[in-house]
């Protein structure tokens, strides 16, 4: 299987931004629990044109990381491993697997509780470091399974944003959103009208953006919008998509989801956290990243391959799935952004969090170990074939 240069470029970015993402999370956890914890902690928190900074980051920051998904999502789907309807398949049976059981888990967990409403907590995966820990296996891993857990890992991530805009919008500005959407349906029309210029689309987003932010749709969502909006025409190297996610990459995986990690994990761990983890909303975030993800990726996968809807592509193996399925639980970046949504109680959000590291740290090193030894096998076998 050949993996375009494009293709290359973003595995390359997240695998490293993946890297980064564990060094700043380690580097933010040591600060927030460090003689100068309360600073740390107060400095995220500084308002900023009626905003604290890590709102900034939140909705603002972070629609550009939602815009380079819905450009990766878009040119999966038109020219990538998503365009053809039978590979697609395979990957989209699995995220919804790998969205439905962490959910039913949390669910179970949670139902009837203050805290049922993090129930989409434990479906996102982090597509950075899922792909960040898969990298670190080498050569040894097949560009099936590399192009099946990105595919995965980004209707996943569209996935999160469908529950975000449905289930967490608290109310609603309709003359706001219908100015935000009139917008959209201009840069549609340009789109239509063949304008290849970016700055129109850019402008033309920002502005979307503050009606979206102003509309109680959370704004993050114009990343997405925006990112089908702007011309593909077959994915050319000079089109302005291409050109804008070949110019996103760095940015995004070396300074955005960094500054993201940085500012959502200052998290002061007290005497009572292992206490935390035993709370109804740990168990469902933890039991759902662990175990519900892998469970429910092979469950779905196989039941899309039995039906007959998608195939198995070649040189990816059942235990692939189930590996894939394992890094799939690191739910980090979004994860931490659903539950910053769902939850207003503070030692709710803080134990969730660590719920979050602990469930991820665990479905990374699984995932890894498992991956390592069954790739090891693999290529023994093949070499005394």
């Amino acid at each position: 299987m050949i993996l375009t240069k494009l293709y290359k470029e973003f595995f390359s970015s997240e695998k490293t931004g993946g890297l980064i993402l564990v060094f700043v999370t380690i580097l933010s956890l040591v600060l927030a629990n460090s003689p100068i914890q309360n600073a740390y902690i107060n400095f995220w928190h500084i308002d900023l044109g009626g905003h604290s900074i890590v709102h900034w980051i939140n909705d603002g920051l972070m629609t550009i990381f939602f815009l380079l998904i819905g450009l990766e999502l878009e040119r999966e789907i038109y020219k990538g491993e998503l365009s053809n309807l039978k590979n697609a398949s395979l990957p989209i049976f699995g995220a919804l697997g790998g969205m439905v059981f962490p959910a039913g888990l949390y669910f179970l967990f949670n139902y009837g509780t203050e805290t049922q409403a993090g129930t989409g907590i434990p479906t996102a995966t982090d597509i950075a470091f899922a792909i960040g820990i898969l990298s670190l296996l080498g050569s040894r891993v097949p560009a099936s399974l590399k192009i099946f857990l990105t595919a995965l890992a980004v209707i996943d991530d569209l996935g999160a944003i469908i529950i975000i805009s449905i289930f967490y919008t608290n109310s609603l500005s309709f003359i706001n959103l219908f100015i935000a959407l009139g917008i959209y349906g201009v840069l549609i029309l340009l789109n239509r009208m063949k304008v290849c210029n970016l700055i129109p689309y850019i402008i033309g987003g920002i502005v979307m953006w503050y009606f979206m932010l102003h509309s109680g749709v959370h704004a993050t969502i114009t990343g997405v919008l925006l990112a089908f909006a702007i011309p593909f025409r077959e994915g050319e190297k000079h089109t302005p998509s291409s050109k804008l996610q070949h110019f996103l990459h760095k940015p995004v995986a070396f300074f955005i989801l960094p500054l993201f990690a940085i500012a959502n994990t200052g998290i002061s761990i007290g005497e009572n956290w292992l206490g935390g983890l035993t709370d109804a909303s740990s168990l469902g975030i933890i039991t759902g990243l662990i175990i519900g993800k892998p469970l429910g990726i092979l469950i779905f996968s196989s039941f899309g391959v039995w039906l007959g809807l998608c195939t198995l592509p070649s040189g990816l193996k059942w235990k692939n799935i189930i590996g894939a399925g394992m890094l799939a639980g690191i739910g980090f970046t979004m994860s931490i952004f659903i539950t910053l949504l769902a939850f207003d109680n503070e030692v709710i959000i803080n134990n969730s969090k660590i719920a979050i590291l602990a469930g991820s740290l665990i479905a990374g090193i699984i995932g890894f170990v498992f991956l390592k030894s069954t790739l090891k096998t693999e290529v023994i076998d093949n070499e005394i074939d």
